[in-house]
């Protein structure tokens, strides 16, 4: 365990090149700068600088000290933020993936509901496709969705691979076209299930459009066909299917802002989510 102060020390005589200069910067006397320093040497078991009564310059070892000091310390603030008492308020229209409701969202956002109850919040539950197309049209200020491809904006929250899924008994008629359960356009997994199938030449038909994840998921355990969906979200009820379907790849969810989604509420809100990005992955699991 690093001390923050410490580091911050630490740092600021990188930044500045000098013990005093650095203690000007924080307010401290370059004694206390120094021995601050001395301790986070102590406690890394290395030396952080090579000083001289001219220069102090970083040792190998600070140079990776000095990428760990602002990390941690970026940790820090981040998470000072996100449970300080001070009243963010304002509107925020929050847009979320339609596959997110079996995760654990709802919770992170009743648990940024009661910690910012000055927050005036929107919940627009879609497509991830229609969230974008929103998003950019200024209807909405924030949106977690799939990413719509290489290239495109926004800051990932997580990776994770999509999978087949069916009813337990359900399986494959040898020979036949594949019965696909699939939300209707834009949808981006409808789009990656029908590129998939089309490249491997598997035959196909729609077996079941409905533009919500229960629907979805009422038809799959109908055993009306097979659905994708993100591998760790795979609705209670349901298999993940391997046989004789080609592989979907992986997608990525990330955080879009748009200008109104870059000031407080929206920049909280982010925060709250990055930092429970693991939860959403497991899916409440």
């Amino acid at each position: 365990m690093f001390d923050p102060v410490q580091l911050k020390s630490f740092l600021m005589v990188a930044e500045t090149g000098g013990f005093t200069s650095a203690g000007r910067r924080l307010g401290l006397q370059q004694s206390t700068v120094s021995q601050h320093v001395r301790r986070l040497e102590e406690a890394a078991g290395r030396r952080l600088f090579l000083r001289d009564t001219r220069s102090v310059e970083l040792t190998a070892e600070g140079e990776v000290m000095l990428g760990f000091a602002r990390s941690i310390l970026d940790t820090n603030e981040r998470a000072a933020r996100y449970f300080t008492n001070s009243p963010v308020r304002g509107r925020l229209r929050f847009g979320a993936s339609e596959d997110l409701v079996v995760s654990e969202l709802p919770h992170i956002l009743r648990s940024f509901r009661r910690a910012h109850p000055m927050v005036d919040l929107e919940l627009t539950v879609e497509l991830s496709g229609i969230l974008h197309e929103q998003l950019a049209a200024g209807a909405l200020d924030l949106v977690l969705a799939k990413r719509l491809g290489e290239g495109d904006g926004g800051r990932l929250v997580w990776r994770e691979p999509l999978a087949w899924a069916a009813a337990e008994d359900f399986r494959l008629e040898p020979g036949q076209p594949v019965p696909i359960i699939v939300y209707p356009p834009p949808s981006i997994t409808r789009a990656r299930v029908i590129e998939v199938l089309g490249r491997s030449k598997r035959p196909w038909h729609i077996a079941c459009t409905s533009g919500s994840l229960s629907g979805l998921t009422a038809a799959a355990l109908a055993g009306l066909g097979v659905m994708a969906h993100v591998q760790g979200l795979v609705p209670q009820g349901l298999r993940p299917v391997k046989e004789d379907l080609p592989p979907l790849g992986d997608t990525e969810f990330v955080l879009s802002a748009g200008r109104a989604g870059q000031r407080e509420p929206g920049r909280t809100l982010a925060e709250a989510i990055l930092a429970n990005g693991d939860r959403l992955r497991r899916g409440g699991r």
